[in-house]
């Protein structure tokens, strides 16, 4: 009888393809089934052309979350629908954490809620993300 794959081990196996997060410097922190804990330094070249941090790095992050946990029980799943509110300024050499908690976990499609936090425990922006579950399997 086949075994599952863990979630740990699909997440780690997406991680090692996905050279964008690579390059954001992204490390997991902790992954469950529909669960996912990542985080990142915000580097200098981060930095938009008004001299504030590029919002597109805090929505990666996020995005990179919401990959890992929904694609985490081995069924290769695609964004749908993301959108993000920025709560609060991010500056160059904080720490961002993104902890993706699933809201809904359905045949076809799957709903999650990524917070991003800076070094100091203030949220910075919230994001929310709806993926489409294909039924194909990663591993």
């Amino acid at each position: 009888m086949d075994q599952k794959p863990s979630a740990k081990l699909v997440a780690e196996k997406v991680f090692e393809k996905d050279l964008f997060s690579q390059w954001l410097g992204i490390e997991i922190l902790e992954i469950k089934e529909g669960y996912s804990k990542i985080a990142m330094t915000v580097r200098e070249e981060m930095i938009n052309g008004l001299g504030i941090v590029h919002g597109g790095i805090a929505f990666s992050l996020a995005d990179s979350a919401f990959a890992f946990a929904c694609n985490n029980r081995n069924n290769l799943s695609v964004a749908l629908d993301t959108s993000i509110n920025f709560l609060k300024p991010v500056h160059v050499g904080d720490r961002l954490e993104a902890i993706a908690t699933e809201v809904h976990n359905g045949r076809s499609t799957g709903l999650y809620q990524i917070s991003i936090s800076n070094q100091n425990q203030v949220v910075v922006a919230i994001f929310k993300g709806t993926c489409f579950r294909t039924g194909k399997t990663i591993l």
